[in-house]
């Protein structure tokens, strides 16, 4: 019985849809697998077919040459390699798929990376004459960064080694080596032959030792990553839609989680809490909201948010910091250099950075960590950066949306870097300092607003060389004020105090540092960690010998930096 169009089209929704890529070295055959897919597939239009059988070029020793159907650019026909991202669709009976071909040759990794950011799966070919080259591994390694969960891997072009079973089995031995250090859910690896299709939509009749499921039925079955339903609600806010005075309603994509009305959302960076009133959409309102949709949300108060800002569940907050330690994927023909200025985006707002070091580049081909003191094109590398605002992130791992960065040169405006940022690490000593601790600590899920707004003043470090006594009485004058406020005095464990006055400072509070002497390489961690808005240092010769007249000038410089929130702090007023 034949299907009414409407009964068509409801099959067509109930599919679901697998987003995949395709990454490997330069002439590995990742255009002729795709071609060969959609051609097995019955989704490449007569036109289409006629105009790549009737071209002049055609590079294939077979019927057509099926990497035409992917490669549309000029140069990319000329050159026989693919060099933009080429998006492709097509349907079984099972799923619907979007392909991303992205190129294999090294000066297009940025390519690849963008074509694989929103895939659930990556294919990486590999040629079996060549095995695993460094490209391959690159590209696997950047598939892992970015989050994919599964990987089919293809050993193309068994044909041209008269379809040897020892060669897969070689091949297959060098990829678990390489990737069973990286996290992927699921690695299948398939014998094939683009060309001649073998393995791809149809069994081969010529490799029949090889028992498993053609690369197609792989991919109509692999797990689907559904989309983000999570309880951490994360909306970064695009534009604010004020038609009238009766309607102000805060627009975006949402990220992650379910969003509701009456539901309590966070406005970050204020801190401020209210309920959500309705959630407005060109088609009508939601009685419920979930990622990727673009709504609208009005709230039942009136707060201040803008672009940039974040609505999120106050009860499961993301990191709210100017500090975070990110992968990056470098794409320009400029070296990262750690002493220029740059800017961040993220998610909806763009705001300057700086890079404070090069945590390490890692060695494609053995995955080694190694120092570094500046990343070239296509090299991949964890850098440790710091914003001018606080940016609302959740690792990469745990949300694509919200810890995703991209890197950007603020003269030119062009595209440096694409990063993931990082879980953080767990604690670990070094091999200068085999005592000392770095200490990693999730911090928080109260905005530094709140703390500001409870404390009545900005959390600071005051950093004292050789006054004790001064110390003492600054961290009694400021506790008379109103402050929360430790000072902290250690001669003997001293190289702690950077890390202590961190924790105080994350926990809202002024940190004093009395140190005994200067030592370089302790003031240094201080700034490293503590960075120069919140460090605030004084030499000996830098203050009044006299401690009261030390004191009033420290007050007076904390009074000009602004730490203070206006107001008289003992009787509570400003707070």
């Amino acid at each position: 019985m034949a299907l009414t169009i409407e009964e068509f089209l409801a099959q067509q929704e109930e599919r679901d849809l697998l987003r995949f890529s395709t990454a490997g070295s330069v002439d590995d055959g990742k255009s002729t697998l795709i071609g060969r897919l959609l051609y097995d597939c019955k989704s490449v239009y007569e036109d289409q077919l006629r105009s790549v059988e009737n071209s002049r070029i055609n590079r294939s020793t077979g019927p057509i040459d099926f990497s035409l159907l992917t490669d549309g650019l000029r140069a990319e026909r000329e050159q026989g390699i693919t060099i933009d991202v080429a998006y492709r669709y097509f349907a079984t009976p099972k799923r619907k798929f979007i392909i991303a071909d992205t190129p294999g040759h090294e000066q297009y990794t940025r390519n690849m990376a963008t074509g694989a950011s929103t895939a659930s799966l990556a294919i990486i070919l590999i040629d079996a004459r060549k095995g695993l080259l460094p490209q391959s591994r690159r590209h696997t390694y950047i598939s892992s960064l970015l989050g994919i969960p599964y990987v089919a891997v293809a050993i193309n072009k068994m044909d041209l080694v008269d379809h040897s079973e020892q060669v897969y089995h070689d091949i297959q031995a060098q990829f678990y080596a390489f990737a069973h250090k990286l996290n992927f859910k699921g690695i299948a690896i398939f014998p094939v032959s683009a060309l001649n299709g073998d393995n791809i939509a149809k069994p081969s009749t010529q490799m029949p030792w090889y028992n498993g499921p053609t690369l197609l039925e792989h991919l109509e079955n692999v797990p689907v990553a559904a989309a983000d339903s999570s309880e951490d609600v994360r909306l970064p806010v695009q534009y604010v839609i004020r038609p009238d005075l009766d309607f102000r309603g805060f627009a975006g994509q949402l990220a992650s989680g379910l969003v509701r009305p009456g539901d309590t959302l966070m406005a970050l960076p204020s801190g401020r809490t209210s309920q959500v009133k309705r959630i407005a959409t060109f088609d009508g309102d939601l009685d419920t909201a979930f990622p990727p949709q673009s709504v609208c949300i009005t709230l039942a108060d009136e707060i201040d948010i803008s672009r940039g800002d974040m609505l999120v569940s106050p009860s499961r907050m993301p990191h709210v910091s100017r500090r975070l330690e990110a992968m990056v994927v470098w794409m320009n023909q400029q070296p990262l250099d750690p002493a220029r200025p740059y800017l961040i985006k993220h998610t909806t707002q763009q705001v300057g950075a700086s890079v404070n070091r090069i945590l390490y580049r890692v060695n494609v081909n053995s995955l080694e960590h190694e120092p570094a003191a500046q990343l070239e094109l296509n090299e991949i590398g964890a850098l440790a950066l710091e914003t001018t605002k606080p940016l609302f992130y959740d690792a990469y791992r745990r949300n694509r949306h919200t810890g995703a960065i991209i890197l950007i040169d603020p003269i030119t405006n062009a595209t440096l870097a694409a990063g993931m940022i990082l879980e953080r690490e767990r604690p670990q000593t070094t091999a200068a300092h085999p005592g000392k601790l770095h200490l990693q600590f999730a911090t928080g899920r109260l905005t530094p607003a709140e703390r500001y707004a409870r404390m009545g003043h900005l959390p600071v470090t005051i950093w004292l060389t050789s006054r004790a006594d001064l110390a003492w009485l600054l961290e009694r004058r400021l506790f008379d004020r109103g402050c929360a406020v430790q000072a902290l005095a250690d001669e003997l464990e001293s190289h702690l105090l950077p890390e202590m006055a961190r924790l105080l400072n994350t926990a809202g509070l002024i940190a004093i540092c009395s140190v005994a002497s200067d030592d370089a390489d302790e003031r240094a961690q201080a700034r490293q960690l503590l960075g120069s808005r919140s460090l605030i240092e004084y030499a000996p010769s830098d203050l009044p010998p006299d401690d009261e007249k030390a004191v009033q000038q420290i007050l007076a410089d904390l009074d000009g930096r602004g730490v203070f929130l206006p107001g008289d702090f003992t009787s509570g007023e400003g707070i």
